[in-house]
């Protein structure tokens, strides 16, 4: 059987061979422009007949890039490839898991039926499951759910003096209790209220019981910032060690990464699953066994 073809669609050509030597896979190309009126181009640049296709995209922003990853899946599939699946590190569209106000789009499941219906099987990491409990619960292909926390574990515990880790709310309870178990590290998670995208309040840390010790702000996403900043400037009042902050995605929309500087952050890490000058943690090697778990099935 030949080996699977890898067609990148945006994301950084580091990740895009990390992926393929990991694989291995032969490293495929697309290419893209718009048309006068603002439309997509999507036209694949290699053979795909009897191929299993790797899309490899990142939808963040996801409404600009969603269709070429539709259209060249229907390109792929139309001209004779064996299966067609696609790599999304980060899932975008999973916050809207039920409606919160009447008339609200459940966008979740919307985009879930969407990629359902043009791919055979979806890879990520992390996605902000919280009322959803799986991703089977409202995708119909198999998918691949895999998890950062080992990965943000090793780099705390190689990179950072006596870590204590905390959650600036209870969502993120999941990935610091997974880390602390990991590297042995104390760890606490504080409570959120939040009063609109960029308006909300963090309860208090617990000063005794991070002593001397160096916090690490750990999420699973890092999109406005405003929460981990509240947090980080909580913890350089009360004379703490510089925080570090470690997420899993890091979007860093609009001025983020200046607002939790600005707040009194040392240093910002995450994962390379959106490409970012603070993506220093690859996740190729554990991109590359969830596309094989599903190839093999």
């Amino acid at each position: 059987m030949m080996s699977p073809l890898l067609l990148p669609l945006g994301h950084t050509p580091a990740l895009a061979a990390g992926l393929a030597a990991a694989l291995p896979a032969e490293m495929g190309a697309i290419e893209q422009r718009r048309f006068p009126d603002g439309e997509r181009y999507v036209r694949l640049l290699n053979a795909v007949d009897g191929r299993d296709v790797v899309l490899l995209a990142d939808l963040c922003p996801p409404d600009d890039r969603l269709l070429a990853v539709l259209f060249a899946a229907d390109a792929a599939r139309e001209l004779g490839a064996r299966s067609v699946g696609v790599v999304l590190p980060y899932l975008p569209y999973m916050r809207q898991d039920v409606r919160f106000k009447a008339g609200e789009a459940i966008t979740s499941v919307t985009f879930a039926r969407l990629l359902s219906a043009r791919l055979d099987w979806l890879v990520t990491i992390d996605p902000h499951l919280h009322r959803h409990p799986t991703l089977a619960s409202i995708y119909s292909i198999p998918t691949a759910t895999l998890a950062a926390a080992p990965l943000l574990g090793a780099w705390i515990a190689a990179e950072v003096e006596a870590p204590v880790l905390i959650g600036p709310d209870s969502e993120s309870a999941q990935w610091v209790s997974a880390i602390a178990e990991t590297i042995g590290a104390p760890w606490q998670v504080l409570s959120k209220v939040r009063h609109g995208d960029r308006d909300v309040e963090v309860s208090a840390v617990d000063r005794d019981a991070i002593g001397d010790r160096t916090p690490v702000i750990v999420d699973d996403v890092i999109s406005s910032g405003h929460t981990v900043a509240r947090v980080v400037a909580q913890l350089v009042a009360a004379r703490c060690r510089p925080p570090v902050v470690a997420a899993v995605h890091g979007i860093f929309a609009g001025n983020a990464e200046a607002l939790l500087r600005q707040a009194g952050a040392g240093r910002i890490i995450t994962t390379n699953s959106v490409p970012h000058p603070a993506g220093a943690i690859d996740v190729a090697p554990l991109l590359a066994g969830g596309v094989r778990g599903l190839l093999t099935r």
